[in-house]
C-alpha cells in the first residue's frame, strides 16, 4: 500500500514537472514558414516600402564598402583593393589644410542660422496658416509659400540677380532712388552670409511647415473647444495647447538637423559664391569638391565625408540625451 502511494506521488511530481518544463524550441522550418506566413499577410506594406529600402541600400548602404578607400592612396587603375594603405594620412591633411578653421567656421554658421532663424520661422508660419479661418485664403498662402522650394537653386540664382544686381536689381534701385550707392551683394563680403541665410530661410521656410502643420492638425479639436468655453484667447489656445502640442515634433527635426549640422547647403553656395567672398562663403562640401573632385583627390573627398558622419552621429547622439533629460523627448 505504501509503494503503491509512493509510486503515485511519484507520478504525479513527474507529471508535474513535465507541464512546468520549458517547451522545446520549434525547429528551423516551423520559423521559416511563421515569418513567411507574416511577410505574406503584410506584403502589401512591404511592397510600398520597397522603393524607399531600395533607394538605401543602392546608394546609402552599397557605397559603405568604397568608403574604405578613405584610408588608401585611392588610384583608378589600381581599384580598391588593390590602392596602397595610407592610414589616417587624408585626414590629418584635411585637418591641417590652411583652410580648416576657415571651413568649419564658415560651415557651422551657416548650418546654425539656418536652423536658429529658419526653424522659429517655420513654427511660425505653420501656427498662422492653422489659425487662418478662411480656408480658400490659406490655401493660396500656402501655394505661394511653398513655390520656392520646387526652384533649383540655379533658377534662385536668377532671381535673386534680378533683385540685387548692382546695375538694375530692384533693391539697388531702391537704394539709388533714395540716393544711396549701389551694394554688390553677392560679391561683398559683408553681405554674402546674410544673402544664403535669407534666401534659404526664403525658399524653404514654406515647406518645413508641412510637418508642422500635420501636427497641428493631429491635436484633438476637443482641446481647443474647451480652451474657448473656458475663455481662453487665440494667444493661450497657441502658448497652452498648439505650442506643447507640437513640441515632439520641433524636437524630432532640431535633432534630425543637428546631425547634418556640417551640410550648409552644397548647391546653394556653389551657385552663389565666387572667388572674392571664398574667406565668408567658402563650406567643406566647396572645398572637397575643388580638392578632390576637380583634382581627383577622391581618398580626401572619402575622408572628409567620413569625418562629417562621425560629427553628425556624435551631435545626434549627445543632443538626444539633452533633449531627453530636459525635455523627455528623444529619437530613441
Amino acid at each position: 500500500m505504501t509503494t503503491h502511494a509512493d509510486g503515485s506521488a511519484a507520478t504525479d511530481v513527474a507529471e508535474a514537472v513535465m507541464k512546468t518544463a520549458v517547451p522545446p524550441a520549434p525547429s528551423l522550418a516551423t520559423r521559416r514558414n511563421t515569418a513567411w506566413r507574416a511577410f505574406w499577410r503584410s506584403r502589401y506594406i512591404y511592397l510600398l516600402m520597397a522603393p524607399t529600402l531600395i533607394y538605401f541600400v543602392v546608394f546609402k548602404y552599397g557605397p559603405l564598402w568604397n568608403a574604405q578607400i578613405a584610408f588608401k592612396d585611392f588610384k583608378p587603375l589600381l581599384g580598391v583593393w588593390g590602392s596602397p594603405w595610407v592610414g589616417f594620412q587624408h585626414f590629418e591633411t584635411f585637418v591641417n589644410s590652411f583652410y580648416f578653421d576657415q571651413l568649419i567656421a564658415n560651415t557651422i554658421f551657416f548650418s546654425t542660422a539656418k536652423l536658429v532663424l529658419g526653424l522659429p520661422l517655420a513654427v511660425i508660419l505653420a501656427l498662422m496658416l492653422h489659425e487662418v479661418v478662411f480656408k480658400r485664403y490659406r490655401t493660396i498662402v500656402q501655394t505661394i509659400v511653398y513655390l520656392p522650394h520646387f526652384l533649383s537653386w540655379v533658377i534662385m540664382f536668377g532671381v535673386l540677380l534680378l533683385l540685387l544686381s548692382p546695375n538694375n536689381g530692384l533693391i539697388n534701385n531702391i537704394i539709388k532712388a533714395f540716393g544711396g550707392d549701389p551694394i554688390t551683394f553677392l560679391t561683398s563680403p559683408d553681405w554674402f552670409r546674410s544673402v544664403v541665410v535669407v534666401s534659404d530661410i526664403w525658399k524653404e521656410t514654406g515647406w518645413s511647415t508641412i510637418i508642422y502643420l500635420a501636427a497641428l492638425l493631429a491635436i484633438s479639436p476637443d482641446l481647443y473647444e474647451a480652451a474657448t468655453v473656458d475663455g481662453a484667447s487665440h494667444l493661450r489656445r497657441i502658448w497652452h495647447i498648439s505650442l506643447p502640442g507640437i513640441l515632439p515634433v520641433i524636437v524630432l527635426v532640431t535633432l534630425l538637423r543637428l546631425g547634418h549640422i556640417l551640410d550648409a547647403g552644397f548647391n546653394q553656395i556653389f551657385v552663389l559664391y565666387s572667388v572674392p567672398v571664398y574667406s565668408v562663403g567658402d563650406i567643406i562640401d566647396t572645398w572637397v569638391y575643388r580638392q578632390g573632385i576637380l583634382q581627383f583627390q577622391f581618398s580626401l573627398a572619402t575622408a572628409v565625408g567620413l569625418f562629417k558622419g562621425v560629427i553628425g552621429l556624435v551631435l545626434i547622439l549627445v543632443a538626444n540625451q539633452a533633449a531627453k533629460r530636459l525635455t523627455s523627448q528623444s529619437l530613441f
